[in-house]
């Protein structure tokens, strides 16, 4: 029995219109083939999603082929097949035996693969940043007559501006977003477990909106006081108290998409302090988005941010967001001050105003938003309140 290819996020005219755009860049280079090791590339380029990158593996995109050649391990060679959208033959699987190999990796069969294609002497392009270990050396070494271009961050650009059919994807993944957060309003409570109230807010993210269901769970971060200084960690073994704050930040997902989204909640009055930090930010949240459309830079956005929270005391020393979609930051534009990428339709960002003001106090709002052809759509529309309890 050979498993069958399943349904498919984009149809095989998105794929291809995707590598013509890279193929572009690759002419541009004078590159023949391009190694793409990239994560986030390959769901990009292919449609796979599944977790098999801490291995060696790598998307061999030639100017000569219509489809890409995916080279990885035997194991995960049937999901690429059930997922990706080109022909079985151009799924490769290597064999176990290279897998804790010393001498010899997966890489060494995507080199194999490029000389048998008569590759090895052209120009190749390579995503250096994230070879595993000391590959970049190997592949100097196994192609000694190749003119080897570094390709790092060139596919991510791309990915930049999304076609309609991504954000379509990616308005589903926000409303996932939303139902999460206002779940999390109705299990935040007194005496009960962080770690129960967020199994039901992943169970939110899982099950999904609107009949479309969640297909990967990002990592959820809540922090209750004493803990809302901090950005990055998880929930405790402590139980929800009177008097509490919570910062959470989560995102639903599809098909490798994201939609970060961010809210605070009190249980119990929120303190004046808290009130006050609210106001604000909104103001300034009012004010950025309202600095969104085509032509305008990142900085220009996150400054209007700055500008409208200074007035009033306050300030934020992080950025103000980032280039959102596939594996959550994609590590190109930034909402800082200085960052002069200009916006363009169908660039989407995660607005994130978490602000982490002392070490044990700090406030989160944040949401995902798409430039549109004459200002910003805005892809969440969970209340922009502090939610009380």
């Amino acid at each position: 029995m050979t498993i069958s290819r399943g349904p498919q996020a984009f149809p095989r005219s998105e794929y291809l219109r995707r590598l013509a755009a890279v193929k572009s860049d690759m002419a541009r280079r004078d590159i023949d083939a391009l190694i793409v090791t990239d994560q986030s590339n390959l769901t990009y380029l292919t449609g796979y999603t599944a977790a098999s990158g801490y291995v060696p593996q790598g998307l061999l995109v030639s100017t000569h082929e219509a489809e890409p050649t995916f080279i990885l391990r035997r194991c995960d060679a049937p999901a690429a097949i059930h997922q990706c959208f080109m022909k079985r033959e151009k799924i490769v699987a290597y064999p176990e035996a290279l897998i804790g190999n010393a001498e010899k990796d997966g890489y060494d069969v995507v080199l194999d693969y490029l000389e048998d294609a008569g590759l090895a002497n052209r120009g190749i392009g390579i995503e250096v940043n994230s070879l595993l270990g000391g590959a970049a050396q190997k592949f100097s070494k196994r192609l000694p007559s190749a003119r080897i271009v570094d390709f790092t961050k060139v596919v991510t650009w791309i990915r930049l501006i999304k076609s309609d059919l991504e954000i379509a994807v990616m308005r589903e993944a926000a409303a996932i977003s939303d139902a999460a957060i206002l779940r999390a309003a109705e299990v935040i409570r007194p005496d009960v477990r962080e770690a129960d109230a967020v199994a039901e807010i992943a169970g939110t993210l899982i099950r999904g909106a609107n009949g479309k269901p969640g297909t990967k769970l990002c990592q959820i971060t809540l922090c209750s006081s004493p803990r809302t200084g901090t950005c990055h960690i998880g929930w405790s073994e402590d139980s929800f108290r009177v008097g509490s704050q919570v910062n959470i930040e989560l995102g639903g997902s599809r098909h490798g998409y994201f939609a970060g989204l961010m809210r605070t909640y009190s249980i119990g009055a929120p303190s004046d302090r808290l009130r006050r930090v609210h106001e604000i930010q909104m103001d300034g949240l009012e004010a950025a988005l309202e600095t969104v459309r085509p032509g305008t830079t990142c900085s220009d956005v996150a400054n209007a941010f700055y500008r409208t929270i200074e007035k009033d005391g306050l300030r934020k020393e992080s950025r103000c967001g980032y280039a959102h979609g596939i594996g959550w930051i994609e590590p190109t534009a930034s909402l800082k001050d200085g960052d002069m990428t200009e916006l363009k339709p169908n660039m989407t960002f995660h607005l994130m105003l978490g602000n982490w003001i002392e070490e044990d106090f700090g406030y989160v709002i944040s949401e995902t938003f798409r430039v549109t052809d004459s200002g910003v759509e805005v892809l969440t529309s969970a209340p922009r309140k502090i939610f009380e309890i």
